[in-house]
């Protein structure tokens, strides 16, 4: 239904953050409706979001919905994120500038922040890799974390496969406080398996993970995941790998189209989020050729290979 698609640039999706599920579902709706009633969002127009609409998307009360929005809504305000911007400089930013209750009629007005809105997009779209789920595949989580772990996911859908995030970085997207589930297998039981099994549940993909190390320290983990059958995003999922198919092809690029097409793939947004936090440019290109000489890590850059102009012979 296209009434309940979210949209977000994947620089926003893949910010720093620390949201409670009540939180992040302001945000999700925010999104939805604001392409839903045509006017997008803006850092000047409030944006409202109803206890009635709340209550019919995540299954709760309205009485309970406008108390969840409220209190969400107070804290969200003080909330900050952090981001990479294009020049690999890290940006920090609130998610609202202002809100206002309206009591009445069980109902809040809020406007978000400069970086918020340009990462949204409006209702007839922009020229940038974006998100794309259906907030009906995250309204029934129950855990903040299964929702999130599914909107890092999602982004990935084209291939299934996600490429290995280093630890850190993995929890501050997730939103996992420094000083909460240190050891390891606090952090599995508590925040990974557990979103892992929810989704696997709850959603429209199966999903598995592959821990990575370095010794006996776990560095990062990688995640693969397959469209349920009969889900409402098969179809386009079969849509989108026509032609590219991650599962069976790998194309032997010459050393010239080694060299062209990494440096275009390190122009797009969407290849640029799988960059290591603080690696330069060079090194990011290097490492992009050496993933297309690879068969399995090519499977990953197939989908994008095809945005920048390559056509298999």
């Amino acid at each position: 239904m296209k009434k309940d698609l979210v949209v977000k640039t994947n620089r926003l999706n893949q910010a720093f953050q620390m949201l409670s599920l009540a939180e992040l579902h302001i945000v999700q709706l925010a999104i939805v409706d604001a392409r839903e009633t045509g006017t997008g969002l803006s850092t000047d127009t409030p944006l409202r979001i109803d206890a009635k609409r709340y209550a019919e998307v995540f299954d709760t009360t309205r009485q309970n919905a406008y108390q969840r929005m409220k209190e969400a809504e107070d804290t969200l305000f003080n909330r900050r994120f952090s981001f990479y911007d294009e020049e690999g400089m890290l940006v920090k930013s609130r998610w609202i500038s202002q809100v206002r209750y309206l009591d009445d009629q069980g109902a809040i007005e809020v406007v978000f922040t400069p970086a918020v809105v340009q990462g949204i997009s409006r209702i007839d779209g922009v020229k940038e890799f974006f998100t794309q789920y259906l907030l009906s595949q995250t309204a029934h989580l129950k855990s903040v974390y299964s929702a999130r772990l599914y909107e890092l996911l999602i982004q990935w859908r084209s291939t299934g496969k996600v490429p290995m995030v280093d630890l850190t970085t993995f929890r501050e997207q997730l939103g996992v406080g420094v000083n909460e589930y240190q050891r390891m297998h606090h952090f599995k039981a508590r925040v990974l398996d557990l979103a892992i099994n929810e989704i696997n549940e709850k959603t429209d993909i199966n999903v598995k993970y592959e821990q990575h190390k370095e010794g006996r320290l776990i560095k990062g983990f990688s995640f693969s995941f397959r469209q349920k059958q009969n889900s409402p995003n098969e179809k386009s999922a079969k849509i989108n790998s026509k032609n590219f198919d991650a599962e069976d092809v790998f194309f032997k690029l010459t050393e010239k189209q080694l060299d062209m097409f990494s440096s275009k793939l390190a122009d797009l947004p969407a290849v640029q989020a799988m960059a290591h936090v603080g690696e330069d440019m060079k090194p990011f290109v290097a490492r992009l050729r050496m993933m297309l000489m690879d068969a399995e890590q090519q499977k990953v850059l197939l989908p994008y290979l095809k945005e920048v102009g390559y056509t298999a012979a």
